[in-house]
């Protein structure tokens, strides 16, 4: 798909039909149109696939509503949904989308159609057979989050210099933790890394004053989503 403002966004690929993973099916909480509110596509409009399901359970979760429930949807529906928005970026989250085995074919049906797709993962998941052309931004689970013990280190290895890493700061304990990590694993000399405050548990002036006095090589980034409509589901 050409990347200019005029260009229209095929709700199929190019080369027809998509045949057997048409109808890959996959459980799905949503799919909604908003503003990006994190990672490198902060505010550009964008759909959000939002999977059903999550092997963790994270103290600050903003998402549980996302656990259980949903609908199945086959590949083939939600790309003709996705394309009735018209717009260049697509999300995939969830709950965790890669617990969902499909969520692979959904990845690469939608990255073949065109868009620019981005994956928000718990860290906690392998990620080495997501599409290459896919941008996956992994989320390394704090102390505070109470599932720290998952994150698969080794994966982060993997992840390509246009990448991001995402570190939810919950208090100073997270923050040092995250701040010494990033030091032993020289995170911030290879891909994006993002320090988020807990939308309810820590002032975002706070976490700016501690990467400015460190001297840190992190993005400070405020979800905007939360400043625009709290914690409002679809949103």
């Amino acid at each position: 798909m050409p990347a200019t403002g005029s260009a229209r966004f095929r709700r199929t690929p190019p080369d027809g039909p998509l045949g057997a993973v048409a109808r890959v099916r996959l459980k799905l909480t949503e799919i909604f149109h908003s503003l990006q509110g994190e990672a490198d596509s902060a505010g550009w409009p964008t759909v959000f696939v939002r999977l059903t399901g999550c092997p963790l359970r994270c103290e600050y979760c903003d998402t549980a509503y996302a656990f259980t429930g949903g609908e199945w949807w086959e590949i083939q529906r939600v790309l003709e949904r996705v394309g009735e928005f018209g717009t260049r970026y697509v999300c995939v989250t969830g709950g965790e989308p890669l617990a969902q085995r499909a969520c692979l074919a959904l990845l690469t049906a939608l990255a073949d159609a065109g868009y620019r797709v981005s994956l928000e993962t718990s860290g906690a998941m392998p990620i080495d057979a997501v599409d290459p052309r896919v941008i996956r931004v992994v989320d390394v689970k704090t102390p505070a989050s109470r599932e720290s013990h998952r994150n698969l280190y080794e994966q982060l290895e993997l992840l390509r210099a246009e990448e991001q890493v995402k570190f939810v700061i919950c208090d100073r304990a997270d923050y040092e933790w995250s701040r010494s990590l990033l030091e032993r694993l020289g995170l911030a000399a290879r891909v994006n890394v993002l320090f988020s405050p807990s939308h309810d548990r820590l002032p975002a002036r706070d976490l700016a004053e501690w990467i400015l006095a460190d001297r840190l090589n992190v993005r400070l980034q405020l979800q905007l989503h939360k400043y625009l409509w709290g914690n409002e589901p679809g949103r």
